[in-house]
């Protein structure tokens, strides 16, 4: 009996326990305009405007800042991040489409033929997390 009262209070509680992952961000190269961070949670939306579970931004401070993202469930994250040194709330491309702001995945680099994949940004969260992005 004490074993199913236990089971029927603590599981809803793991269940929908709630994590904050802080990005670091370094390598800022100006203050001007914000770092925006988008958070996916699967390979189809992954870089999708509609596939963000999450985004936060704040003010670009040269150097670095952190960027505090709450309330994210358990499981397997991946994120993309920006230095929207205009303001203008979207990622900044030349003609051939290549980004013309600075541009950081979680644990993995932009390529030379575009950006990485899903499964190399992807990490998993199961409790608070901090992650370290450079530009």
């Amino acid at each position: 009996m004490k074993h199913s009262i236990f089971c029927f209070l603590v599981f809803p509680i793991m269940a929908f326990s709630q994590n904050t992952i802080s990005v670091h961000v370094v390598n800022i190269p100006s203050e001007e305009g914000k770092v925006n961070v988008a958070v996916y949670n699967s390979d189809a939306s992954f870089l999708k405007f509609e596939g963000v579970v999450k985004a936060h931004s704040t003010p670009a401070k040269e150097g670095s800042v952190e960027v505090v993202l709450e309330n994210l469930p358990d499981g397997e994250y991946a994120l993309a991040i920006f230095h929207d040194k205009n303001g203008n709330d979207k990622l900044d491309t030349n003609w051939l489409g290549i980004p013309t702001e600075k541009v950081a995945f979680s644990k993995a680099k932009m390529k030379t033929f575009g950006p990485p994949k899903y499964e190399e940004c992807r990490f998993k969260v199961s409790g608070d997390t901090e992650i370290n992005i450079a530009f």
